[in-house]
């Protein structure tokens, strides 16, 4: 039987420290509590993240190893290169955050974006709100054809989930947000959960606490909340 510590709704309470998360299922941490704006950021301040069925108590995790970016060293093979050239693509960020959750939110069911919620969709948009959390947006002319969203906590940033309506789309939208978080100092990007695709673009596994020391000093860091509209990154950086 699995026996977690329970969160209560409404009452500002610490998070269990990561290491005291499971090792099958890899992570899993405590149940309850809610999804408001300070506890979210709260979660990501200590290397975790929520990750639930609709229907399903809210499940908080943070598994070892984790898996991240360093976002100067993201991988673009010549194809990719090539592919992203001749597209005619553009790209965009924090131009459309309601499209970019709705699209992983219906994204195929082998996907993570599937367990996107309303209430997780609504969670998110109240950070992006208060300049919290971003989104890098893939257009072909006025079509919208990949995204990928998180949230950024001091220089720190926690990718939550991407979509591709067209294939490659949310490759571009991984690359252009890699390329946005190196140009603005940002050298870490959480993945969460390491997949073959993630690695073959460069991602790599991080031990727990190697990976909470970094969280740990980079969260730390004092950087204004607000939009980065103006921001104007390539995915052929």
């Amino acid at each position: 039987m699995i026996v977690l510590p329970r969160l209560h709704a409404g009452i500002d309470e610490p998070f269990p420290h990561p290491r005291h998360a499971l090792h099958e299922p890899n992570g899993l941490l405590a149940f309850g509590g809610d999804l408001s704006a300070e506890r979210l950021l709260d979660a990501y301040r200590h290397g975790i993240f929520p990750w639930f069925n609709e229907g399903e108590p809210i499940l908080w995790w943070s598994p070892d190893p984790r898996c991240v970016f360093r976002t100067d060293a993201v991988h673009v093979s010549r194809r990719t290169r090539r592919a992203l050239a001749s597209c005619g693509w553009t790209v965009t960020v924090d131009h459309a955050f309601d499209r970019v959750i709705h699209g992983c939110a219906g994204a195929r069911a082998n996907e993570r974006g599937t367990w996107i919620s309303p209430d997780m969709m609504q969670a998110y948009q109240t950070l992006h709100d208060r300049g919290d959390a971003h989104s890098v947006e893939i257009w072909d002319d006025v079509h919208l054809v990949g995204g990928i969203y998180g949230v950024a906590v001091g220089k720190l940033f926690c990718g939550e989930s991407m979509f591709s309506a067209v294939s490659g789309g949310s490759k571009a939208a991984l690359i252009a947000l890699c390329a946005l978080l190196a140009e603005r100092g940002y050298p870490l990007l959480d993945a969460q959960v390491t997949n073959p695709h993630l690695v073959s673009m460069g991602a790599i596994d991080m031990p727990r606490e190697a990976f909470l020391a970094r969280v740990e000093a980079l969260s730390a860091i004092d950087v204004p909340s607000g939009a980065w509209r103006d921001a104007k990154p390539s995915f052929l950086t």
